[in-house]
């Protein structure tokens, strides 16, 4: 992913997760014609990204990569 991706953003309701734009929940720009894409802490809790193969794509709150 181009931007730095958020592991638990304050308000992930607001914001349509489906690609790199983040566009407000309202007003979708990629134009594919579905609904909101929810964040993954909507779907599987505040340490969803402890669970399963992220690989690179996930950074610690600190920079770092996840091992």
């Amino acid at each position: 992913m181009a931007k730095k991706f958020p592991l638990n953003p304050p308000h992930p309701e607001r914001i349509c997760w489906g690609c790199d734009r983040y566009c407000p929940a309202d007003s979708l720009a990629c134009g594919n014609g579905a609904g909101r894409t929810q964040h993954p802490s909507e779907m599987m809790g505040d340490d969803w990204y402890e669970f399963g193969d992220w690989g690179d794509l996930i950074a610690t709150d600190k920079g770092e990569k996840k091992q």
